[in-house]
């Protein structure tokens, strides 16, 4: 879209032009919509689960901002020689999850193609003072992670018949995990910015956190990353999709190793995430407050680093 003009309209709050999860147009004083789209290829077997990951993955925009979900429309390619009862397995799967986050189903549409893909297009509400950014972390912010890391790799195992019934439990329940009781503990305790991680790993999505000036870095640890049971031995054994080898040639430049940290964690970070966890910029003084929301919540979050005043991320042992 660079080749376009841009929009100018006192009600777009949020656009394109930044690194943000959703747009955001205010429609009065004390209202405005957050509103995004996404869609995935199959990461597991099953249809259902499929269809439930979809949909969070697709919600996670809108509880990423700050809003809550009101309404969600169907995005579907489809193979015919793929039987209709399949879709109709994956848009229950779907169907639960938002009415679990209190989102209306209202329609959609439907394209054929050679592979199946499937997400949704999402409009929340939101009001315009209470929007969290993915920039405005200061240094000494403390930063938290919702979700464990490695669906990427774990994903890649299934589709190689590989990966453990236990791993490809875990691995789903996690990527069909609402993301919206993390984003209302990180609301709690006064989030400075917050993040969902997705296809561009938890280095990518860290490094827009730090803005386009680099006027914050981040330091965090190797020893304190959450990782999905059998993603670093899946890792380890070359399960690696391309999208991680792509993230890491965009973003290891903003990658500083300091000290011995192993290969195959390191590569976790560029890991591309599906229905990833929220990244959240917590004040120093509220940490206990974030994490006693969490607890309360039943909200998974590991205390992975701090932010800085480098501009580059360091990862330390």
């Amino acid at each position: 879209m660079a080749t376009l003009a841009p929009v100018v309209d006192p009600r777009l709050l949020v656009s394109q032009r930044t690194f943000d999860d959703a747009a955001v147009v205010q429609l009065r004083d004390d209202l405005a919509i957050c509103f995004t789209a996404d869609f995935i290829t199959p990461v597991v077997d099953d249809p259902a689960d499929w269809g439930a990951i979809a949909a969070a993955n697709s919600l996670s925009d809108i509880f990423a901002m700050g809003g809550s979900p009101l309404c969600a429309l169907n995005l579907v390619c489809w193979p015919k020689k793929v039987p209709e009862s399949v879709l109709s397995q994956v848009l229950n799967g779907a169907n639960h999850v938002l009415l679990e986050a209190g989102c209306m189903l209202v329609g959609g549409h439907t394209v054929e193609d050679k592979e199946p893909k499937y997400g949704m297009a999402v409009v929340g509400t939101i009001h315009p003072q209470n929007i969290h950014r993915n920039t405005g972390a200061r240094p000494g912010d403390q930063l938290y992670l919702t979700k464990s890391l490695g669906t990427g790799i774990i994903s890649t195992a299934i589709k190689a018949g590989l990966a453990s019934d236990a791993e490809i439990a875990a691995g789903t329940e996690s990527m069909k995990e609402l993301n919206a009781r993390a984003a209302q503990a990180a609301a709690s305790a006064g989030a400075t910015a917050m993040t969902d991680v997705t296809g561009f790993g938890l280095f990518g999505h860290l490094a827009e956190m730090l803005g386009r000036e680099r006027s914050t870095g981040a330091s965090i640890s190797a020893s304190a990353l959450p990782i999905l049971p059998g993603a670093l031995e899946h890792g380890r054994s070359g399960f690696y999709p391309g999208g991680a080898m792509r993230n890491r040639d965009a973003f290891q430049s903003l990658v500083q190793i300091a000290g011995p940290v192993d290969e195959d964690i390191v590569m976790i970070g560029y890991d591309p995430q599906t229905s990833g966890g929220l990244l959240c910029a917590i004040p120093q003084e509220n940490a206990a407050l974030f994490l006693g929301s969490a607890a309360a919540g039943g909200v998974f979050a590991a205390h992975i680093g701090e932010f800085t005043a480098s501009g580059i991320i360091k990862l330390t042992t």
